[in-house]
């Protein structure tokens, strides 16, 4: 720092050649030319060049939880593919976008079987607890069709 001046000046605005990035040539508040606003080609999710990949159809250009297929099975893939992102999770390393809504649409998914298991479950117990307080007065049929 020499006389209140930033050791290392930066005259205008200098990008990098990229064809991808364009320079718009803003200036920050204080209008030193230190700061350049670029906008960059990609996605609306802000993905530049990545293709972005679905975990539930593997297509291509959109996510998860976008997805218009019917969830997939739960292959020895899609099992992997979870516990590795479970235990990228656990080792605190920040999952991508697309990681994250795979684990949402898991917890969904689960959330779901669960709940259809539970009214099962209720269905056949209220069967079960109903036909067992129930008299007798059904007909019982003998094997040649005749009731007795």
């Amino acid at each position: 720092n020499l006389n209140g001046y930033n050791a290392v000046q930066n005259v205008g605005n200098q990008v990098a050649q990229n064809p991808r990035v364009q320079n718009d040539g803003i200036q920050n508040q204080i209008g030193n030319g230190n700061l350049v606003a670029v906008r960059a080609e990609g996605n609306a999710a802000g993905h530049n060049g990545n293709q972005i990949r679905c975990y539930n159809c593997r297509g291509v250009g959109h996510f998860t939880r976008d997805c218009t297929v019917r969830p997939r099975r739960r292959d020895v893939a899609y099992l992997l593919t979870q516990l590795l992102i479970a235990q990228k999770e656990e080792a605190g390393i920040q999952l991508q976008a697309e990681e994250y809504d795979l684990m949402a649409a898991a917890a969904y998914l689960d959330e779901v079987e669960e709940v259809n298991a539970n009214c099962i479950l209720m269905a056949n117990l209220q069967q079960a607890s109903s036909s067992g307080t129930q008299t007798n007065s059904a007909p019982v049929y003998d094997s040649d069709g005749s009731a007795e």
